[in-house]
């Protein structure tokens, strides 16, 4: 546990409790939103935004604003992260959680093609854009707040109560689609009931309050703040350019460190929805359930994972993660393609569940430990947004295009075996930061407030 002076005290086990489930409940209503829209482009907005393109280009506009809101990300990223080193880790988190979903609620009532003309697509655009900014700051935010106020030894776990929220997110997204399609006919769905599972997002401003009244900022944080204080120390008035400009290796290292999972990830949750349905022929239900299960097996891989570098490094579980991923590129849509069932849940678990969840549970506090206090929440959220803005929103456009250029799904698998060799070798070098795992490297980060024990 950091060692605190002055007024900083430290949190009790309730606290850390409290904070955890906070942060899990927070991150799995936040992801919800976000893959909410991913699976509304694979299924309606195509139809609904873009009614006078062919099927193919419909899908391809409709995700081009799925893309739109990962290219906001590193403008949260840069805004929030700001926020966060100066002001505090929670009024930071507080607002991105209510910037996007109130985004959401908003893409939940927007007028169609067919009522309002071109202003549609483009309000859509618009509040993806906004619903990105938020999500893009509060990653950082969860990340940060959870891995500062836990005991060092207990990092890696503590940053996988954020993570966790990623396939959640995805059960919590796929489980509002299937049961709004169970209750309604295929028009009802096409004309309003999509809008549902957009409108549900309203239950996140409880947790919001929750975390801004009953939640207090990490001990990091105010510990800093106090040495500041106490030394006369000038703070960083501008953290993100300060980590830009001192750590920009960790930051493009860090980010190619998600490379894989984010590749193989969004290739399972939206493009396998689109490619199976559109070219295979294969029910929209089916492939919901398959994502569904996959989702649910990555939830204890994750913490499992996390929890594990807690005791062997941070760099041990993700090569292996990343290495798997490798192996598994062409695989994966062998299997997607016979078009049987069982045969893609077993391309999605393998591939999605477990090699990225090996990568993905670590990922928290491996970023976290990469940056020094005064400019981690910048540090952290700029890597983790990066690889959000290079490839997670382009992949399910890209793998469309790949598809339709091609006629083959081998082009894509070349693409996921690209992004797993890019995390191989950026985790290679970059260093071990877990210092209570015995294999911390002699670059590793500087010794800063939350290094004490």
């Amino acid at each position: 546990m950091p060692e605190t002076s002055g007024e900083v005290g430290r949190p009790d086990r309730k606290h850390i409790r409290r904070l955890m489930a906070a942060g899990m409940v927070g991150s799995s209503i936040e992801w919800y939103d976000f893959f909410i829209y991913g699976t509304a482009a694979a299924l309606v907005f195509g139809k609904l935004y873009f009614p006078y393109s062919s099927p193919l280009m419909g899908t391809l506009l409709a995700f081009a604003t799925f893309w739109a809101g990962f290219l906001a990300r590193p403008i949260g990223a840069l805004v929030f992260g700001h926020i966060g080193d100066s002001i505090g880790r929670k009024p930071a988190l507080v607002a991105c959680l209510t910037l996007a979903t109130t985004a959401t609620c908003l893409v939940g009532v927007l007028p169609t093609e067919a009522v309002i003309g071109v202003t549609a697509p483009i309000l859509l655009v618009v509040l993806r854009f906004v619903q990105g900014i938020g999500v893009g700051g509060q990653w950082g935010g969860v990340t940060v707040l959870l891995t500062e106020t836990t005991t060092p030894d207990r990092k890696g776990q503590a940053g996988t109560f954020g993570q966790v929220g990623v396939p959640a997110g995805v059960l919590l997204a796929n489980g509002a689609f299937l049961t709004t399609a169970a209750l309604l006919s295929d028009e009802q769905f096409l004309t309003w009931g999509w809008r549902i599972p957009f409108l549900v997002s309203i239950v996140l401003y409880p947790v919001v309050l929750f975390i801004q009244l009953r939640v207090e900022d990490s001990p990091v944080f105010r510990e800093f703040q106090e040495r500041g204080r106490q030394r006369q120390e000038v703070l960083p008035s501008a953290p993100i350019v300060e980590a830009i400009r001192t750590q920009p290796k960790r930051i493009l290292l860090g980010a190619g460190i998600l490379f894989s999972s984010n590749a193989i990830f969004y290739i399972s949750v939206s493009g396998v929805l689109d490619y199976a349905t559109r070219e295979l022929g294969m029910a929209r239900g089916d492939l919901l359930l398959v994502s569904l299960l996959g989702a649910a097996i990555g939830v204890p891989i994750i913490f499992a994972s996390g929890a594990l570098s807690d005791r062997i490094g941070r760099r041990p579980p993700m090569l292996l993660g990343a290495a798997m991923m490798a192996v598994w590129a062409f695989p994966y849509f062998w299997l997607v393609d016979t078009a049987w069932l069982p045969a893609v849940g077993i391309a999605i678990v393998v591939g999605s569940a477990i090699g990225s969840g090996l990568v993905y549970g670590p990922a928290a506090a491996y970023l976290a430990e990469m940056f020094e206090a005064r400019m981690r929440y910048s540090g952290a959220s700029m890597a983790y947004q990066l690889a959000a803005v290079l490839i997670s929103g382009g992949t399910p456009f890209l793998m469309t295009a790949l598809l339709a250029a091609t006629g083959s799904s081998a082009a894509v698998s070349g693409y996921m075996l690209l992004m797993a060799l890019l995390t191989l070798g950026c985790v290679w070098a970059l260093p071990e930061t877990n210092r209570r795992s015995g294999r911390l490297s002699n670059e590793s980060v500087e010794p800063d407030v939350d290094a004490a024990s």
